[in-house]
């Protein structure tokens, strides 16, 4: 059968099923149906061959296993796949739960702001309907307060004209679509810091407090129901360990013959899964008081640092009391996903109430209690606590890997196998789950961890790890529970977690097993042995052969232009002038009469001769 064939099968398959348990009055998802068909298809009791082609006989023979199980009533195995089911479907981790919630918060004011990042407004009217809806949109995405309150619409509409008057509306409505949905979210934080701080204000010289006293009652009242349901959950799981830890011992097991021990392990199976979902929600809402708490101190030194820079002045620059305002308004939304996170893990755990209902029915505390008898009750600690004088030495068991807590980092946080379960005495005690103690030595195989309830248990394992290990395997085929209890799904690659699972995604066909690997390898490791001009390419050695070809029947010629003039690179060497003197006579010099020739009979005679007289002194004077 080929992979694409078989996939249609199993699609027509899950439909067949979903509708055949619709008409018999049972409401089943397509995902719930594929698990039933690849438990059924495990099964070793009901006889399919995944390597055989299905026939039609076969196909009938699956639709009606199938359909026998998802219409069982009162059954503790359904109620925990179930469980599972609904609780990977709808637990995811922190970052994702934020994201939907911020993808919701935006889905629902996308036509607020859309009719206001649209609008085309021309009156006096239209503007005050636009700058309406601007404090609408505000109110809604802040969520402090309603538009429906009057007083709350007053205090907005204030807080905004403080930040954005009326007469910006004209710039606004010219920016593009991208712009303005941008300034809408400055705009909303600015404001929300704003009321904020001025709710701060009013509360005096005391703490500012962030949480509002709804939130703080949610918050006590969510924690304290899941802790309550914690702990009656682990009461019932630990009389159930009891009462079959006493019906599988060898000694008494014909006592109890007529005791229904296969509901017994279903129903331990069920509310050990419930204890587990349980112990999540828990350390997330635990996680979101931490939040809460890290974000009211954050508030209280903003406030603080607003007080202090807007204290006895008139006017402060807004480049420095806007990003406080932004600040506050960042953790006023912080403060909301908390919130909101709070009510999913509640809704959560208000979804997983009636799974545990038909173990309940079954077995009720009177019923219990009469099987124990004398039988004492322990807790998972005291089991620990009994368990922890005996340690593993490394030097009994040379051929294993044993991890101790005095020489193994963060041992705490080690992913044990079987979800920290006892893989030894689920085979030896017919499927009976005993919390492991990592104290008594942690078992390293193939990569692998697995802790064990005591040392003998330990020890018999390590002497043949791979039978336990498929023994293990085959508890879970006939118990699909454990699948999900156990977090099997690598051992069992055809089963994929619930949230990897898509409906209709096939289970006959063997599925491909891919690993990634690397290399990494010297460059060159010999480093004088790098040929520069060494060319790999066949191809580009001919381009290289061609083009020195060619270049023998070239010529160079160079021309001299307007723009090449005056830009070639000239280099010239020269002497520097040398500082010369020359030795010459002495200077000399002498007295010379100065001349002096005097000319008489140039004026008052119109026919007189002129006399030329020198009166020059002679030298030898």
């Amino acid at each position: 059968m080929s992979r694409a064939h078989a996939e249609n099968v199993i699609k027509n398959i899950i439909r067949d099923i979903v509708r055949d348990c619709a008409v018999r009055g049972h409401a089943v998802s397509d995902t719930l149906a594929a698990f039933m068909v690849k438990a059924v298809v495990l099964d070793p009791r009901n006889g399919f061959n995944v390597d055989r082609t299905l026939t039609k006989q076969d196909v009938h023979k699956l639709e009606e296993l199938c359909l026998d199980k998802l219409t069982q009533v009162c059954s503790p195995s359904l109620d925990t796949i179930k469980m599972q089911v609904s609780f990977d479907v709808n637990y995811t981790s922190r970052r994702e739960f934020l994201g939907e919630i911020h993808q919701v918060m935006e889905s629902r004011l996308s036509s607020v702001s859309r009719e206001i990042t649209d609008s085309r407004v021309k009156t006096r009217d239209e503007l005050e309907a636009l700058y309406r809806k601007i404090v609408t949109y505000i109110l809604l995405r802040s969520g402090m307060g309603s538009p429906a309150d009057v007083n709350t619409m007053k205090e907005a509409t204030a807080a905004l004209q403080s930040v954005f008057p009326h007469a910006e509306l004209g710039a606004f409505m010219v920016l593009l679509k991208r712009d303005k949905e941008q300034q809408l979210k400055e705009l909303t934080m600015t404001v929300t810091g704003l009321r904020l701080f001025n709710q701060a204000t009013t509360q005096g010289e005391e703490e500012a407090d962030l949480k509002p006293a709804a939130l703080t009652e949610t918050l006590l009242a969510i924690s304290t129901s899941l802790e309550n349901q914690l702990s009656s959950t682990q009461s019932l799981a630990w009389k159930y360990t009891a009462v079959l830890e006493k019906l599988t011992d060898p000694d008494s097991r014909s006592a109890g013959c007529d005791v229904p021990i296969v509901l017994l392990k279903q129903a331990l199976y069920n509310v050990r899964q419930h204890e587990g979902f349980l112990r999540m929600l828990l350390a997330d809402a635990r996680l979101c008081a931490k939040h809460l708490e890290i974000l009211q101190t954050e508030f209280s030194s903003h406030v603080k640092l607003l007080k202090e820079t807007v204290k006895s002045k008139t006017a402060v620059p807004t480049a420095t009391v806007f990003p406080l305002f932004t600040a506050l308004s960042k953790l006023w939304s912080g403060l909301q996903d908390e919130a909101e996170l709070l009510n999913i893990l509640d809704k959560i755990r208000l979804n997983l109430q009636p799974f545990i209902a038909s173990q309940a029915q079954i077995f009720s505390e009177d019923y219990l209690d009469g099987l124990l008898h004398a039988a004492e009750v322990k807790t998972d600690e005291q089991r620990m606590i009994e368990s922890s004088g005996e340690r593993i030495d490394p030097a009994e068991m040379k051929t294993n890997d044993w991890l101790r807590p005095e020489t193994t980092p963060s041992f705490k946080e080690l992913p044990l196998q079987y979800n920290g379960v006892c893989g030894y005495t689920l085979v030896n005690r017919d499927g009976l789950l005993l919390p492991g103690n990592p104290q008594i030595g942690v078992l390293k195989y193939k990569e692998e961890l697995y802790v064990f309830s005591s040392k003998e248990a330990a020890l018999k394992f390590a002497s043949s790890p791979d039978e336990f290990i498929e023994e293990v395997a085959e508890k879970a085929k006939l118990s699909p529970e454990l699948i999900q209890l156990l977090k099997l799904h690598q051992q069992f690659s055809c089963i994929s977690p619930y949230p990897e699972m898509q409906p209709g995604e096939t289970l006959l066909v063997k599925p491909i097993t891919k690993c990634e690997s690397g290399t990494q390898t010297d460059i060159h490791p010999v480093e004088t042995n790098i040929d520069k001009s060494y060319e790999w390419n066949e191809w580009e050695l001919r381009r290289k052969a061609i083009k020195l070809a060619d270049l023998l029947t070239k010529v160079t010629h160079s021309t001299q232009t307007d723009l090449s003039h005056m830009r070639r690179e000239n280099a010239t060497q020269t002497w520097l002038p040398k500082n010369a003197a020359c030795q010459s006579k002495r200077d000399g010099e002498s007295s010379v009469p100065k001349p002096q020739v005097y000319l008489a009979g140039l004026r008052g005679q119109r026919d007189g001769h002129m006399v030329k007289t020198n009166l020059t002194r002679p030298l030898d004077e």
